[in-house]
């Protein structure tokens, strides 16, 4: 009290000599206004907030809000506290709310250079205290667009909520829903976090707006659809509609088998090629049963120099088997033996293509050229449980089945052959040097 007391008496001092300067900025009452900011200061530096608030009050009635900011700023503090302890007293609640937002209204237009915080404070007040969705929604967009990358992470995730249960209720389509989705998450994603913590409140944020929204079921593909087709018809060559089609159908369960979907992300490949688009309309031409797009797409993704030797050897293992299941063996072989360079981590899985592309092998010419495919198969399922021990069962299991189909020793050497000795063999496109083996 004495520290109160000298502060005033301070005042009391030194106000003749001031009155003159601080008239248009402390009001008419310039007195009383600077004495009771005065007051209620230093009750509140003491973080005594019952002694503060009545002092504030008066301030606040009498000192325009040009005459201190801290006087708004504390004034909220001052609001919240109230809000809570007359929780269960509606009227007096919502008078309180009222005087709140008007705080936050009076330091965004006196302080415009602090707008952008007290913008956000003002939304993260109306999510805790408003319950009313269109209430919530008409003031979120307003924050949003006037403090775009400015605006806080968690305001853009509340305005999709008010925005859904407003959607719900009828009152917004399906369309208003996309579209604040769209532009909040692509808010978020042009964010600059200043800390680390601040980084991952805005990733969170991003994960709940994509959550929310998918869980919200508005975007059904039917109405994803709707309204995206015209879009991309009018706009085929705007990278912006096309990428937003793009990441708006992929992000939707069961809403990429549609012509609109490859569509789109042909259109976009077309605008920004890269293997990963080149690879990605391989997998939606091959669904499709597209063969040649897919082929075709698929050799695009593995010509690019942007992607490295073990993602190409990854291209390849996947062009083999596609090849071999549409009974392009020899496409099938070459690409299987160049994924087996490229990515030893997928040696044994070509190992056994290539083993079953030999197995499956019809040659012409007499009985040993014609079983002598089935000793070059073991060789690869031989590889290929050295280079993955997983795949040591099936490769043992079509080591036998093979070995079925080896001529009997007299056969061999009939045509002056032995087992363990080398052998070519050529057939289908194919060459290998492999060993003799006879039915044991």
């Amino acid at each position: 009290m004495k520290k109160l007391a000298f502060a005033i008496l301070t005042l009391m001092v030194v106000f003749p000599g001031m009155k003159m300067s601080a008239q248009g900025k402390y009001g008419a009452d310039s007195a009383n206004c600077i004495m009771y900011l005065s007051y209620y200061k230093e009750y509140f530096k003491q973080k005594n907030y019952d002694e503060a608030l009545p002092n504030w009050r008066k301030a606040y009635s009498i000192c325009p809000p040009t005459a201190n900011q801290t006087m708004l700023v504390d004034g909220t503090t001052l609001m919240r506290r109230l809000i809570a302890q007359n929780a269960k007293n509606e009227a007096y609640k919502k008078a309180l709310i009222d005087t709140l937002m008007a705080l936050h209204d009076a330091r965004i237009e006196f302080y415009p250079k602090y707008a952008a915080t007290a913008l956000n404070n003002k939304g993260v007040d109306l999510s805790n205290y408003v319950k009313d969705s269109k209430t919530l929604y008409e003031n979120f967009n307003r924050i949003i667009e006037a403090n775009g990358p400015a605006t806080k992470s968690s305001i853009l995730l509340f305005d999709l909520n008010a925005a859904i249960d407003l959607f719900q209720k009828g009152e917004l389509t399906a369309e208003d829903v996309i579209n604040t989705y769209q532009r909040n998450l692509g808010i978020v994603n042009n964010m600059t976090a200043k800390t680390d913590f601040e980084a991952e409140q805005n990733a969170k944020v991003k994960s709940d707006l994509e959550g929310l929204f998918i869980t919200s079921k508005v975007a059904s593909c039917e109405n994803l659809l709707a309204l995206f087709t015209p879009r991309f018809e009018a706009n085929p060559d705007d990278i912006s509609v096309v990428s937003n089609i793009v990441s708006m159908l992929n992000n939707t369960e069961g809403c990429t088998d549609n012509e609109l979907f490859l569509k789109a992300v042909t259109a976009m490949h077309k605008m920004e090629p890269s293997y990963k688009s080149a690879y990605f309309l391989y997998r939606l031409n091959s669904s499709r049963g597209n063969t040649t797009e897919a082929i075709n797409y698929l050799e695009q993704a593995i010509a690019y120099p942007e992607s490295d030797s073990a993602t190409d050897g990854d291209y390849y293992n996947e062009l083999a088997k596609f090849c071999y299941k549409n009974n392009m063996k020899g496409k099938a072989f070459d690409a299987a033996v160049k994924a087996a360079e490229l990515n030893p981590a997928v040696k044994g899985e070509c190992y056994m293509l290539i083993g079953n592309i030999w197995a499956a092998t019809s040659c012409g010419g007499n009985e040993i050229e014609r079983r002598a495919p089935y000793w070059v198969a073991v060789d690869y399922y031989q590889k290929a449980k050295a280079a993955d021990a997983s795949l040591t069962s099936e490769a043992n299991e079509r080591i036998a089945s093979c070995s079925r189909y080896f001529p009997q020793t007299a056969e061999a050497f009939m045509y002056d052959l032995n087992a363990g000795q080398s052998y070519t063999v050529a057939c289908g496109g194919m060459r290998a040097t492999t060993t003799v083996r006879t039915q044991k």
